[in-house]
């Protein structure tokens, strides 16, 4: 498929200012407060850096190009804008160009947009007819065109597979093209088989089929580094998602409630903020720094009642955790339901013992390195707190909820069942039913107003 090449020119990544319809400033919600205190001298510092900006330095561009697949996601993204910025083109594989992100990349003037699936739609033959888990889907293979054209040209690829078609075909053949491209560093956003470090550990579909491409990446030799992301600060929505669902009480209080023990540690990452600098830093020490190793990408090591806590704070509510199961109040795709269920296996919640939970990257090594590793590529991250006082409100705006505002009178009743509604009538068009034969092959596949699965989960 022949690449899109832009034409228009940005002057720059759009800010959110709280602005009405009219452009003035509108009142800011009760918790979108700065982040640092007026006294700091941090506050002056922010404030002015609209108004009073340092000479430039001349820097020259890096001649480099990077090849990145399903740029919409929150961790490509984030790399697309931090990269582009200081100079780097890349090459971006978009599966459409509908909604802000795909709009934010497709008119970068540093980016080459290729639109299409990574995956094309055939009939069954006698071979792949069956589906297994280890094997091809049945009618679903891999758009080897396109993944040609996507590293024509470049030195460098962060690659970020996700469930839309069979991940582990397409996996390897972005591996194979990589490989026949000379590509200088090939980063993979990788996670866990948990049953390949305890057999009495479940394997997490979403997660093992990605240790299966990064087993594979290393047996071709690829000068590759892996890194694995910790658990989005971004996942958590008042809508009615399931696992992350920072339920809205009548009090106007939260809840969360997850089959994680409340005293064992888990690894935390904003990814739209920490992702991309921390990728850049990682081609700018070069393959031979970190070839074949794993990295634990998460910038805080927190307890769920920790990550409530400072939740709590930086939302201005409280903020309590249940440890139990998960709650599922909409219908999900079968995929993804799945993977809920190997999440409960493997966080027992009869297990009293915290130190038993077993490691959320699988290998306790790798997160006895959280968050040092990380903080050593990158050490600006943002924290949840900061991600509850300044984004969480504005991203809850935007799927429709009004809590956030001082002087709106809201029955909370009414506005969940509104919201819910909603998302029941976008989820429905999605059905996983048995007798589906839509996108249930493309793997999981979740819609409603601003939240899909491609930005939530990629």
């Amino acid at each position: 498929m022949p690449a899109q090449l832009n034409t228009s020119i940005m002057t720059g990544l759009p800010i959110r200012m709280p602005t009405d319809q009219n452009g003035y400033y509108r009142k800011q919600h009760k918790h979108s407060r700065s982040s640092y205190s007026e006294s700091s001298p941090l506050a002056n510092s922010r404030n002015n850096s609209l108004t009073f900006r340092p000479p430039k330095r001349l820097m020259s561009a890096p001649d480099k190009t990077i090849a990145i697949i399903n740029a919409s996601g929150r961790q490509a993204a984030s790399l697309i804008r931090v990269a582009t910025a200081v100079g780097y083109h890349v090459r971006a594989q978009l599966r459409n160009l509908e909604g802000v992100v795909a709009t934010e990349v497709s008119t970068n003037p540093n980016v080459t947009v290729i639109v299409g699936d990574l995956y094309v739609r055939h009939k069954p033959t006698a071979e792949n007819r069956d589906v297994t888990q280890n094997g091809p889907l049945s009618g679903v293979g891999v758009n080897h065109e396109l993944i040609s054209n996507l590293f024509r040209g470049a030195q460098l690829a962060f690659i970020n597979t996700t469930f839309y078609g069979d991940e582990l075909s397409i996996g390897k053949a972005l591996a194979d093209a990589a490989k026949k491209a000379n590509i200088q560093h090939f980063i993979y956003s990788s996670m866990a088989d948990h049953a390949a470090y305890n057999k009495d550990w479940p394997s997490l579909p979403l997660w093992a089929v990605k240790h299966k491409v990064e087993t594979y990446i290393r047996q071709l030799n690829l000068p590759a580094t892996f890194v694995y992301t910790g658990i989005y600060n971004n996942n958590f929505t008042s809508l009615s998602y399931p696992l992350f669902c920072m339920e809205l009480q009548d009090d106007g209080s939260f809840v969360w409630q997850a089959p994680f023990h409340e005293h064992a540690k888990l690894p935390w990452l904003d990814a739209e903020h920490d992702v991309g600098p921390a990728i850049l830093q990682l081609f700018k020490d070069g393959v031979a720094k970190w070839r074949n190793e794993r990295i634990a990408l998460a910038y805080e090591y927190l307890t769920p009642t920790e990550a409530c806590d400072l939740f709590s704070r930086g939302v201005g509510r409280p903020v309590r955790y249940v440890r139990g199961p998960i709650d599922i109040k909409v219908r999900i795709p079968a995929g993804y339901r799945q993977q809920l269920e190997g999440l409960e296996q493997l966080f027992k919640l009869d297990e009293r013992d915290p130190k038993k939970q077993p490691p959320y990257f699988g290998d306790a090594k790798l997160e006895r390195n959280c968050p040092t590793e990380a903080l050593e590529l990158w050490e600006g991250p943002r924290g949840l707190e900061e991600y509850a006082r300044e984004v969480f409100p504005l991203e809850e705006e935007e799927n429709g909820l009004t809590w956030m505002f001082d002087d709106e009178e809201v029955d909370i009743n009414d506005e969940k069942l509104n919201i819910a509604a909603t998302i029941v009538e976008q989820l429905r068009l999605n059905d996983d039913s048995d007798d589906s034969d839509s996108d249930d092959d493309d793997g999981l596949v979740m819609g409603g107003l601003k939240r899909t699965a491609e930005h939530w989960l990629a």
